[in-house]
């Protein structure tokens, strides 16, 4: 399945599980996409299997309500199991053909390719529908993971016009508009939008700062 910008915002909020409680998390992000974001990704680590299947089966209500797109981190059964849109893996998750397969055409599948354009091409040579890179900023939720130079995104835009480029990595609203314009379609969020008094506004504001590039 083809990925582009499905609106002109750029915003792609992951979601804050470990630190929120789900009440509070779950209109959070209800605000976010009454604020114009397109992409939800439900991101929780626990083994909580029940827990995960209820909150992920009200995200996806709640994004088809707003016309959104509700990716699942890292578990393809999971992802089947409630519709979602699709999957997003990391380079030690299943591979991209057993999600196809398992998640059929029409689903997005996203991977992680960190700094390096070569996890890029054999992604989307495995048939991707996005490729995400980075920490591109210190991050509160990955803060061990590998930084990216902004550089990166402008090769990979390069190489591939057409791909859609997630930036992901400490990303703030104050620091995306360069990771756009050097190439990225989208900017993935967890903590500062979740944790706003007002993710409505934070999420508008995005848009409209972000309207042009």
């Amino acid at each position: 399945m083809s990925i582009s910008l499905l609106s002109n915002n750029h915003l792609y909020t992951i979601t804050d599980c470990a630190h929120l409680p789900w009440d509070t998390l779950y209109n959070r992000i209800a605000q976010a996409l009454a604020g114009g974001c397109t992409i939800v990704q439900y991101r929780d680590k626990s083994r909580d299997q029940s827990r995960r299947l209820s909150e992920a089966r009200q995200l996806f209500a709640l994004c088809q309500q707003s016309n959104a797109k509700l990716i699942i981190n890292d578990d393809i059964e999971l992802a089947r199991a409630v519709s979602a849109d699709g999957v997003h893996l990391g380079q030690g998750d299943t591979s991209i053909t057993h999600a196809r397969q398992r998640l059929g055409e029409k689903a997005i599948i996203g991977i992680t390719c960190h700094a390096e354009l070569a996890l890029a091409e054999h992604a989307l040579n495995q048939g991707a529908d996005y490729i995400a890179f980075g920490r591109f900023f210190p991050s509160r939720t990955k803060p061990e993971a590998p930084p990216a130079p902004q550089q990166l995104l402008r090769d990979a835009r390069q190489r591939w016009p057409n791909i859609c480029i997630v930036a992901i990595g400490g990303v703030t609203a104050h620091n995306a508009e360069q990771l756009i314009q050097s190439g990225a379609n989208y900017v993935a969020i967890c903590h500062e939008i979740c944790h706003h008094i007002d993710p409505k506004a934070y999420a508008n504001a995005f848009k409209c700062a972000q309207a042009d590039l």
